[in-house]
């Protein structure tokens, strides 16, 4: 029992950092329709930033503010001058245009920091802590404590507070939250912002446990699932799918994996979510799409 604990909370500290990855895709989707697929790259692109800030002497919290305000910019720009003139486009022009920056955000991130794979050490230690008979990596436990506030706090800022109002104004009727005052330009645009700050902490997290590397970019096909799962346009769907598709898939890998072969880590979010689409296509927490005909 104490080893099915011990895996089960290790998924789930997994899966806390899936939701910190999905929740940039949510905020911008829930504002504009627009599935940002340059959300990986943005991650990549903020944690290669970060440490080679740091490998250059500046100290960690000038390097942490100063990667925080290139991050807002970035994605501040790529709202006023990417998406901003394609509003009411197809959303495949939309998706492709996003598909399209990722490769220059990567191309740009190597061209200005090098291919070469950094280490990132947040001065947490990776190293076991005993709960009891169960024993966690105390990375894991930090970064996953991190994710999850940070992921509370924008559900709560999405629920609770009026800037929130106005993202769910927008989301449900976008000529309508036009209509009585919201400003749509200044809501995408602060969304975009939030989006390049979660890309920060994300990347600062995920390369700490693997490394700065151009695979990191990589993290967002992770998140596929826990938004297919949870909802593409629901905070609280991000944090539900995210720890379903943890605690899923290292128990799956576990207690399936040697029947398999093993790899089964790799595959089962997917199957998972697969099946999800077939009885629940628009996830836990998301809304149906009603269209007049």
């Amino acid at each position: 029992m104490s080893f099915f604990i011990e895996v089960l909370l290790g998924g789930l500290l997994a899966g806390s950092m899936y939701s910190l990855v999905a929740i940039g895709f949510v905020l911008i989707f829930k504002a504009s329709g627009v599935f940002n697929f340059a959300q990986g790259s943005m991650v990549l692109f903020s944690a290669l930033s970060f440490v080679t800030l740091l490998e250059r002497g500046l100290p960690f919290w000038a390097a942490l503010l100063a990667t925080l305000l290139l991050m807002v910019i970035l994605g501040v720009s790529i709202e006023r001058f990417v998406l901003r003139p394609l509003v009411n486009r197809p959303p495949i022009t939309l998706f492709m245009a996003t598909l399209g920056l990722s490769v220059v955000l990567e191309g740009l991130a190597q061209a200005l920091f090098g291919s070469q794979v950094h280490g990132l050490d947040l001065g947490v230690e990776d190293m076991p802590m005993a709960f009891g008979s169960v024993s966690l990596s105390k990375l894991d436990v930090v970064a996953a404590a991190t994710a999850g506030s940070l992921v509370l706090v924008l559900a709560l800022v999405s629920s609770r507070t009026r800037f929130g109002l106005a993202l769910r104004a927008v989301a449900d009727d976008p000529l309508a939250a036009l209509a009585i005052g919201v400003d749509l330009r200044r809501v995408w645009a602060v969304v975009w912002a939030l989006a390049g700050a979660v890309g920060l902490v994300a990347g600062l997290l995920w390369g700490a446990r693997l490394g700065v590397q151009f695979s990191l970019s990589l993290i967002v096909l992770k998140a596929l699932p826990v938004l297919i799962i949870g909802g593409f346009s629901s905070v609280t769907g991000t944090i539900v799918g995210g720890l379903l598709i943890g605690s899923s898939e290292k128990l799956a890998e576990v207690y399936i994996g040697p029947t398999l072969g093993g790899g089964v880590e790799n595959w089962f979010p997917y199957l998972l979510a697969l099946l999800f689409l077939l009885v629940k296509p628009t996830g836990l927490f998301g809304e149906a799409q009603v269209e007049r005909v």
